[in-house]
């Protein structure tokens, strides 16, 4: 992505809606979360799956409100492939769970948020970049 294509009205549309999905998905992934640690699951454990299941609604609704006019290709590709780029946001956020949680005592709801914010962007150039590229880009390598 250049600098030209970061001033377009089509990108801040796209980088806002992507916000506001993100937005859902930490409600989602906060609310199983502390639902799951209630229910006496380990917190780290907890938070895998949480993630997983953020990332699958987050898919969802990408790829039917964001991100719609740049897909194509079967839906089970478009979610495999943006599952298999979030999982790096997944690892980033676990990690960073586990370390702020167990090492500096911060609580394990608010660690979470921090790996939350801390993958955001790197989520949504993967997303940009190579879950959903315009059909004319799949064959350039972006940069």
């Amino acid at each position: 992505m250049d600098l030209h294509g970061i001033l377009t009205l089509h990108y801040w549309r796209h980088f806002i809606k992507f916000n506001v999905v993100g937005l859902v998905g930490v409600i989602v992934n906060e609310g199983i979360l502390l639902g799951l640690v209630f229910e006496g699951f380990y917190y780290v454990y907890a938070d895998a799956i949480s993630i997983e299941i953020s990332i699958i609604s987050n898919f969802v609704l990408n790829d039917f409100w964001t991100f719609h006019d740049r897909r194509h290709g079967h839906i089970v590709t478009r979610l495999l492939k943006f599952n298999g780029l979030m999982i790096i946001g997944l690892v980033a956020n676990l990690a960073i769970l586990f370390a702020a949680t167990t090492y500096l005592g911060i609580p394990y709801a608010l660690s979470n948020l921090i790996g939350i914010g801390a993958a955001f962007l790197l989520r949504y150039w993967l997303s940009v970049n190579f879950a959903w590229i315009k059909k004319e880009e799949e064959s350039v390598v972006p940069v």
